[in-house]
């Protein structure tokens, strides 16, 4: 295969992945009731009415406060984690970094059934506390592996020569080694409020009744009928699942450099 093959077959499959992200965008500036080609005109009438659609408003305000709340708990825990698991050695060390990144490589739907069962076990009903827990139990690993590959590089005489100079451990943690992780730190907690924002597969399991977030208020709108409102509802999921890690590798790119 030629050189010219492999970039049209790249092409294409690049087309394929984005073009239903696209029609989701289009449709959702389309002012007429049903989503058709061609257009019938731009209108930003579907977005006003999701912004009055009380429901929708209640499972993003959801949605942001559980994806804040997982991201800055998963962002600390990853942090203490991270410096325990490089900078120190003790008894079952390996076996600790690998319960931390095994919700990675464990399917969501098997987390989600599990941990439900494990409350049941407990006679604890789902709740709030419950849908938090399991976010976080899904965001934290990318934190760590984030947070870990940066630490890695940062070269401990820093820190030996801070205390050396009368510095505690305290101090030499917010004065020398967070500031060389702050794009590790900024990049894992957008990457974990992009995954907490944007899940559902665990979700279905955690929330309690009552409880939407954005991806199962959209799964519930699609099971009834196809509104115009589910495709504005998906153009603002695309822009901030899309938008955040976009920002995050900025941020991380723009500390690095500023740093060297």
């Amino acid at each position: 295969m030629g050189a010219a093959s492999i970039r049209a077959f790249t092409i294409f499959v690049y087309i394929f992945m984005f073009a239903p992200i696209m029609v989701v965008v289009l449709l959702s500036f389309n002012s007429a009731q049903f989503g058709s080609f061609p257009i019938e005109g731009f209108s930003l009438r579907w977005f006003e009415e999701l912004a009055n659609n009380a429901a929708i408003v209640r499972a993003l305000k959801t949605s942001l406060v559980l994806a804040i709340l997982s991201s800055t708990i998963s962002t600390t825990m990853g942090i203490l984690a991270s410096l325990a698991l490089v900078r120190y050695d003790f008894p079952g060390k390996s076996w600790i970094n690998t319960l931390l990144v095994a919700p990675v490589l464990i399917p969501e739907t098997v987390l989600g059934v599990g941990l439900l069962l494990f409350m049941l076990w407990l006679s604890q009903p789902r709740s709030f506390p419950i849908l938090l827990l399991g976010h976080i139990l899904i965001s934290l690993p990318y934190v760590v592996l984030v947070v870990q590959a940066r630490l890695i590089g940062v070269k401990r005489v820093y820190e030996e020569a801070a205390m050396s100079l009368g510095a505690s451990r305290m101090q030499t943690f917010f004065t020398i080694t967070f500031p060389l992780l702050l794009p590790a730190v900024i990049a894992g907690a957008l990457f974990a409020f992009t995954i907490s924002f944007d899940n559902i597969t665990a979700t279905v399991f955690w929330r309690p009744p009552g409880t939407e977030t954005v991806p199962t208020q959209i799964y519930g709108m699609l099971r009834n009928s196809i509104s115009p409102e589910i495709n504005a509802l998906g153009t603002v999921m695309i822009i901030i699942t899309v938008g955040i890690p976009l920002v995050a590798g900025g941020v991380a790119r723009y500390f690095a450099r500023s740093q060297g």
